[in-house]
C-alpha cells in the first residue's frame, strides 16, 4: 500500500481550517447547512468506504448533493480536506483515560491507534502530517503522559511514543493489507489453507528445509491461517514494551524488570 497523498495540503490554509481561525470566504456561494464538519465527515465515509484513490472534490459533493465548487468555499482543495480528516479520526481516540500502570497505558494506546487504522485504512494511505492540528496534539499530550514521571528524557519519552506507534502502524498495514487480499481472491486465511496445504505437502521437499518445514506445519496446525493479525499484534507489542522496560529500568537504577510498569506474563498479557 503506498502512499496517495503526495501532495499534502498548503501549511498555513490547512492549519487555519485545522483550529477554525478562518471563517470561509463567503458563505453567501454555500448550500445551506453545508460546512467543513460535513464535508469531512462525506470525505471520511467516501474514504472508508472505498479508499483515497476514490476521494475527490467531485465525488464529495455527489454525496452531499451540491455542485463541487460549493466546496471550494469551504476547503480549498483535496490536500487540504485529507489533514481535516486525519486530524477528525483522532479525535475518536480516548484521550482522558491516564489510570493504570505505564506499560497498561501504552498497552491501551497501542490498541486504541490500531483499531482507528482498522476502522480507517485509508489513513495508512496518507504522508504523515507535519500538521499539527487540535486532535493530532491532544493525542500526542495524551501518548506522553504514559510514559511522563518514569526518569526518562523529553527526547526518550518522544522516541518512546514514537517506538510503539511505528510499530501499531506497520501491523495495522499488515492486517489491512491481509483483510484486502481476502477481499480481492474471495477466500479467506482459513479457505486459503484447506485448499493450499495438501498441495503444498505433495511440492514440497521437507528434507530440503526441514526448520521452515517443522515450523510452518506447527504455525498453519496452531492458526490454520498465514498471518494471524491478532497473534502477531499481541506478541509484538509485549516485545516492544519489554524493551522499553529495560529502558526504565535503566533511568530509574532498577534490576527487577516490572517493578515500575508491570511484567507481561507467559501469555503475554501484563500482571
Amino acid at each position: 500500500m503506498s502512499p496517495q497523498n503526495s501532495k499534502s495540503g498548503d501549511p498555513a490554509r490547512s492549519l487555519a481550517l485545522l483550529w477554525r481561525t478562518q471563517e470561509p470566504a463567503s458563505r453567501r456561494r454555500g448550500k445551506p447547512g453545508l460546512s467543513v464538519d460535513r464535508i469531512v465527515v462525506a470525505a471520511t465515509e467516501l474514504a472508508d468506504a472505498e479508499g483515497l484513490d476514490a476521494l475527490s472534490m467531485r465525488r464529495v459533493a455527489e454525496a452531499l448533493d451540491v455542485g463541487t465548487m460549493s466546496l471550494y468555499t469551504y476547503v480549498p482543495g483535496k490536500g487540504e480536506l485529507i489533514d481535516l480528516m486525519v486530524d477528525a479520526a483522532y479525535a475518536d481516540l480516548d484521550t482522558g483515560d491516564r489510570s493504570g500502570t505505564w506499560r497498561e497505558r501504552l498497552h491501551r494506546i497501542a490498541h486504541a491507534n490500531r483499531d482507528l487504522y482498522i476502522r480507517h485504512p485509508w489513513m495508512l494511505q496518507t504522508v504523515t502530517t507535519r500538521l499539527l492540528g487540535p486532535n493530532l496534539i491532544a493525542k500526542y499530550d495524551h501518548e506522553l503522559s504514559a510514559v511522563d514521571g518514569l526518569g526518562l528524557s523529553d527526547v526518550e519519552m518522544d522516541s518512546t511514543v514514537s517506538l510503539v506507534n511505528g510499530y501499531v502502524e506497520s501491523t495495522a498495514r499488515q492486517t489491512v493489507n491481509s483483510e484486502w487480499l481476502t477481499r480481492d481472491s474471495g477466500m479467506d486465511d482459513q479457505q486459503w489453507w484447506r485448499t493450499a496445504d495438501p498441495l503444498l505437502a505433495a511440492l514440497a521437499d521437507e528434507s530440503q528445509h526441514p526448520t521452515a518445514a517443522r515450523v510452518g506445519v506447527s504455525v498453519g496446525t496452531t492458526h490454520r491461517a498465514l498471518y494471524a493479525a491478532d497473534h502477531e499484534f499481541a506478541f509484538g507489542l509485549e516485545r516492544v514494551l519489554d524493551g522499553v522496560q529495560v529502558l526504565v529500568d535503566a533511568r530509574s537504577g532498577t534490576d527487577e524488570v516490572g517493578m515500575r510498569g508491570g511484567r507481561a506474563g507467559g501469555d503475554g498479557a501484563v500482571t
